[in-house]
């Protein structure tokens, strides 16, 4: 039996097989999500694809390829958003993934962030080979006049919210807004664009949400009795359960209090 280690393209996957054997106890749990991953891939189901790239990175949070195939599906599927936020989790981790950067500097320039993606390409040294259009790209946006203008209004109204509940935001300026009685969180880009950031059939009367400084999210749940964790590859999980009527989160120095207003309470969980 082989380890397959596989990377995926934007548009095609290469296969690029290690005939290394593996040795007894070599697989672990992580890589046998991530060879799913590629095997769903191959026939054409990219929602489990992605599933389990996402289980290969929480059980091992370091997995690069998982991160870079999990990228590379979304970008693929035209998610850039989340393609995005997946390669910079690449970059935390490994600045000298340029591989990653220039993914992140594409994306960023596409979603018209231009100055994030000067700073992605400053990260790649000169003469480094990574990708054959990446001194097509790097004219481009050098070429683009920096953004001056200020986008967000100091007063406005965000429209056709349905029963818009709690607020959080990103580093990057992004606005989050959980919407009740939809189960949906919506997101308003620092551009004014709003889209859906998150439908799962975990969702049920979602309140009061937060985003700690790793860019997780954390929803109070409150149909459901218990509190979400969205993590940066968009994996959603139950992080508590059992808490009655949850209705506010904050967090503060690791620690995320939740109020609870069928037990007259407030829970601290620390992160």
């Amino acid at each position: 039996m082989l380890y397959n280690k596989k990377v995926l393209s934007t548009l095609i996957i290469s296969l690029l097989l290690s005939i290394s054997p593996v040795i007894a106890g070599d697989i672990t749990e992580a890589k046998l999500e991530y060879n799913k991953g590629i095997d769903f891939y191959k026939i054409g189901q990219y929602d489990k694809s992605m599933e389990a790239f996402r289980k290969a990175i929480s059980l091992d949070p370091e997995y690069i390829d998982a991160y870079y195939n999990l990228g590379s599906i979304l970008e693929y599927l035209g998610q850039d958003e989340a393609a995005l936020t997946v390669f910079k989790q690449i970059i935390v981790r490994k600045p000298t993934d340029y591989a990653s950067v220039y993914k992140a500097a594409k994306l960023s320039h596409k979603l018209g962030q231009t100055d994030k993606a000067r700073s992605f390409l400053a990260l790649i040294p000169t003469g480094a080979y990574v990708n054959p259009d990446l001194l097509k790209l790097s004219n481009e946006i050098n070429t683009t006049k920096p953004n001056t203008q200020t986008t967000i209004q100091d007063n406005g109204v965000y429209e056709n919210l349905p029963s818009p509940t709690g607020i959080t935001a990103d580093s990057a300026g992004n606005l989050y807004i959980a919407g009740f009685s939809d189960n949906i969180v919506f997101k308003i880009t620092p551009t004014g664009s709003k889209v859906v950031f998150l439908k799962d059939k975990k969702l049920n009367g979602p309140i009061g949400i937060a985003t700690d400084d790793f860019g997780n999210m954390y929803i109070a749940n409150y149909n459901a009795n218990n509190v979400l964790k969205v993590d940066t590859t968009g994996f959603v999980s139950t992080l508590i359960e059992n808490i009655q009527k949850p209705y506010c989160v904050f967090i503060k120095n690791g620690i995320l209090y939740v109020s609870s207003q069928g037990s007259n309470a407030v829970i601290r969980y620390k992160l």
